[in-house]
């Protein structure tokens, strides 16, 4: 990203503020912070990521806004070179409350930015989506289903321009906001910690891992793709007897719209296999493109048929870091 300018929606969040000091260290030019929360905004400025109201030589941008509002995402997104778009409504039980504020932002959102990074000739468009987008249940899933959905075919939109647009999609992010480590951190004071099912599974990773395979992307996306890192699976439960070992396990139910498991690559989706990731290829091919080298993977890549599992160790090493 040398010399490059670049926008992250979101970015404030876990993902946002571990993107943008990568992005900074790689020698980017200029840094958008784009998102609606002016407390966490000025936060960050205090925490050391000033801008030029207090430092004339910062790189850093920060933009109130809401990708709801196309017509901002406009004036923030002239003259981006890369986009990553990492906002969004998150939480599923607020979300199968509130689905249509799901619809908003994760879906109509998500053609906002697609669009105004098209309009404002942006090169590249990277947006986040998660293991819930596959086979989903429940209205958060559904809803970053179809902003993937939105934003590879938005390939054909950009087609006789520069822009291209790919997704990411993969599983928890290891102490984030709305993870369940610092929960059963939180929880372990008391003495009890609280899970849904004791055979439930999921996938990890850290932020580290995560923003490191964003820039791998970057560096390797044409346009269309999903890319899926090969990424440890978890049993709940183990995580929580790593976290507590003296402390009480209660089970409290599968909530709604949660799975026992969850799915990276669907049965049916055409997947390549490489050494660290999936690459899901477009059903159409909108650009000149290079063979992907791989192996064709078929079948589904769930938690719970991972071949890597994590062990108590590496447990503690991920919760420690």
């Amino acid at each position: 990203m040398n010399g490059l300018n670049v926008l992250v929606t979101g970015g404030t969040g876990s993902f946002g503020k571990a993107f943008i000091k990568k992005a900074l260290d790689q020698g980017a030019k200029k840094i958008v912070i784009f998102s609606r929360d002016e407390l966490k905004q000025e936060d960050m400025r205090h925490s050391g990521f000033e801008d030029t109201s207090t430092n004339p030589d910062s790189v850093f941008r920060y933009f109130l806004g809401d990708v709801r509002d196309k017509d901002r995402l406009k004036i923030a997104f002239h003259g981006i070179d890369i986009v990553i778009h990492a906002a969004a409504l998150k939480q599923v039980p607020a979300i199968e409350y509130n689905p249509y504020e799901g619809v908003q932002t994760n879906i109509i959102g998500s053609q906002n930015v697609l669009e105004a990074a098209i309009a404002c000739g942006v090169s590249k468009l990277v947006a986040l989506s998660t293991d819930k987008a596959v086979n989903p249940i429940n209205a958060y899933g559904a809803s970053k289903l179809m902003a993937e959905k939105l934003f590879i075919q938005g390939n054909a939109y950009a087609s006789g321009t520069k822009t291209r647009i790919s997704v990411v999609r993969y599983g928890n992010v290891v102490g984030s906001r709305g993870s369940v480590v610092p929960k059963f951190k939180k929880q372990k004071e008391r003495g009890v910690l609280t899970i849904t099912d004791a055979k439930m599974t999921r996938f990890w990773i850290t932020l580290d891992q995560a923003t490191d395979f964003v820039l791998d992307t970057l560096a390797t996306m044409e346009g269309g793709e999903v890319f899926v890192p090969k990424i440890p699976s978890c049993s709940i439960m183990q995580l929580a007897q790593t976290i507590g070992p003296d402390c009480k396990i209660e089970i409290s139910g599968i909530r709604p719209g949660e799975k026992l498991h969850e799915v990276l690559v669907a049965e049916g989706e055409t997947a390549i296999s490489q050494e660290n990731r999936f690459v899901v290829v477009p059903p159409h091919t909108w650009f000149e493109r290079g063979n992907i080298e791989g192996k064709l993977h078929r079948g589904a890549y769930a938690s719970n048929k991972n071949q890597l599992f994590l062990t108590g160790d590496q447990i503690m090493t991920l919760v420690g870091k």
